[in-house]
């Protein structure tokens, strides 16, 4: 949904091919999160954009004596004064919004292999996973978060202003990975009742991605499967983590697609020994292969 947009102020400098405007907007986020506003400040020349400056109202944490407005509203003030004294300076130090992310082409099949036990029974499923796709000549990437240099996130907020991530790590990739996939797989064991912690890194740090759509919006009709595995006996241990799988494929606009929860797994060791598992993941994949939306 579109933010609702209002001017809050405009100055306009110099005349004809000189003309330089700067505007600043508030933009009320309150439909994502309550109480959420942005304000937009830029400055345009020859109908272009030359710089951009934005800061939101969920950066400023209770022990922050700043505001966003009060930040935005500085910023504007002293933008004006360099235009309006040195307009040359004021363009070598500032540059047009470059948004980090990317807009790569990105396989079929998005696999993240949650276990860091790359030749346990989570390896064996996004295996199979695998398989099927090759079979249907789709392409396919298997992701391991525990492999990566993942920052966690820290709430800052920041990518709610450019829909990029602060940091500048291997965050990117998998994102550029889950942006045009058409099936996106997680494999995970339960830890602790939950997923792991190379998991929970990769879901936290796809708010930016979720911001990004916000923003510029995405790609839509992508589908989402999750297998889990537990030691004990029992779906009661797969409730954290069907929840959160859920939770995370939604908040990306992923629809939820089925999942295949293979429990008692401390007894039976090696999940190729269950009659009829490798097929029903076969099943699974194939289903949303054969109907991608």
């Amino acid at each position: 949904m579109e933010p609702v947009r209002e001017l809050i102020l405009c100055r306009e400098f110099g005349d004809g091919a000189n003309r330089v405007s700067l505007t600043l907007h508030r933009e009320d986020f309150s439909d994502l999160y309550p109480g959420m506003i942005r304000f937009t400040l830029s400055v345009l020349s020859n109908k272009k954009t030359r710089a951009v400056f934005r800061t939101n109202t969920y950066e400023y944490s209770p022990l922050v004596p700043l505001k966003a407005e009060t930040v935005a509203l500085k910023t504007a003030e002293d933008w004006e004064d360099q235009l309006r004294t040195n307009p040359a300076l004021f363009f070598q130090d500032h540059w047009p919004e470059t948004p980090r992310h990317t807009r790569a082409s990105s396989p079929d099949v998005v696999v993240i292999q949650g276990s860091p036990r790359g030749d346990g029974n989570c390896g064996i499923l996004a295996g199979w996973a695998m398989e099927t796709a090759h079979e249907f000549d789709k392409t396919i990437r298997v992701i391991y978060p525990h492999d990566m240099s993942i920052h966690c996130c820290i709430g800052c907020y920041q990518c709610y202003n450019t829909g990029s991530c602060v940091f500048d790590d291997d965050m990117d990739e998998i994102i550029d990975a889950i942006r045009g996939t058409s099936l996106f797989i997680i494999c995970s064991p339960v830890y602790t009742n939950t997923v792991t912690g190379g998991l929970k890194l990769v879901i936290d740090r796809c708010q930016a991605y979720h911001a990004e759509r916000v923003i510029y919006g995405g790609k839509q009709g992508q589908k989402g499967l999750l297998f889990s595995v537990a030691g004990r006996k029992g779906e009661v241990n797969f409730t954290c983590v069907t929840r959160v799988i859920t939770a995370f494929l939604r908040n990306l606009d992923i629809e939820p697609s089925g999942e295949i929860l293979i429990d008692h797994v401390d007894a039976v060791k090696d999940i190729r020994t269950i009659p009829g598992l490798k097929r029903n993941v076969r099943e699974k994949v194939i289903s949303l292969l054969n109907n991608p939306s």
